[in-house]
């Protein structure tokens, strides 16, 4: 098995470009996943074909082609990107306690880098660990600004802390006020984090109507579509019913896409956002139209 998992990341080391590879190695690694960007891949493939064998010994084939597709997708991006999600949204939010825990050591009379060496011993969560990388970086030799740049590069994904850690270098740079700086940057950090959080409530209700139409009512109706069109299919009348249910799914899918889509935009501006949403929604979709199908309700 191990001779197999070796050959088989020795293949995509070849068949992927490098460029694309360093990319995903960076990719992976912001998720703090603790694997090689080939032999993740070796393990998400595995992974989907896994579940498609499993769904082609209970169901019918062409679902195991599309639980390869989602699993495999699901394990390379998804699960990465929800982490990479999770990990920025509670770094954001203990952003601006950093930064004022900087401020008070400043003000006590230490110097940059040992208020940063000071913050290693605070609990800010992952916060914590991005900080303690850049005094590592610090310790050997790495000049503090370089170091500081270092970490606003990791975290790019973040227009927030992007930003911060970029004003906080320029004031460095400048010989600026610290204290007063980073107390000014906690306080816009904190309220731009208030008005995320207020748009996320304001649109919770156009939120709903997406998940509900296309994650539940959307394939419920078309559900009953193709149970009728399956009882009314006797006599003369012969309907392509399985071309026609497998349109009907992919329908489905391509809604439930579009739909977590648009809820991304909605709720944070940005398609990319709206990902996890379409993943939620096509199994929300597939599991009711299969559903509907089994319980024959036009029956």
């Amino acid at each position: 098995m191990a001779g197999l998992s070796s050959a088989m990341v020795s293949l995509i080391e070849r068949i992927v470009p490098s460029k694309w590879m360093k990319r995903y190695e960076l990719f992976i690694y912001s998720a703090n996943i603790n694997f090689l960007a080939a032999e993740y891949l070796v393990v998400s493939l595995l992974a989907g074909v896994i579940a498609s064998l499993l769904v082609y010994m209970l169901s019918k084939p062409a679902y195991s082609v599309v639980s390869f597709i989602a699993v495999f997708l699901g394990m390379a991006f998804g699960y990465p990107y929800w982490r990479i999600t999770k990990r920025t949204e509670e770094m954001e939010k203990m952003l601006p306690d950093a930064f004022f825990y900087l401020a008070s050591s400043l003000r006590a009379g230490i110097s940059f880098s040992e208020a940063l060496e000071e913050l290693t011993t605070a609990k800010f969560g992952p916060l914590t660990d991005e900080f303690k990388k850049t005094v590592a970086e610090i310790r050997k030799g790495r000049p503090t600004v370089e170091a500081l740049k270092a970490f606003a590069i990791r975290n790019k994904r973040s227009t927030v802390i992007y930003r911060s850690m970029m004003i906080i270098i320029e004031a460095l740079e400048r010989g600026a006020p610290m204290s007063d700086v980073l107390v000014f940057v906690g306080n816009d950090v904190r309220e731009i984090l208030r008005i995320k959080q207020e748009r996320k409530a304001s649109t919770g209700m156009q939120v709903m109507f997406f998940i509900i139409t296309s994650g539940v009512i959307g394939p419920l109706i078309l559900g009953v579509v193709a149970q009728i069109m399956t009882a009314m299919n006797v006599g003369d009348i012969n309907l392509p019913v399985e071309t026609i249910s497998n349109i009907l799914l992919g329908f489905i899918v391509l809604q439930a896409i579009a739909s977590g889509l648009g809820i991304g935009v909605i709720r944070e501006g940005k398609y990319s956002a709206g990902l996890k949403y379409s993943l939620l929604l096509v199994i929300m979709g597939v599991v009711v139209y299969n559903g509907v199908l089994g319980l024959g309700l036009a029956g």
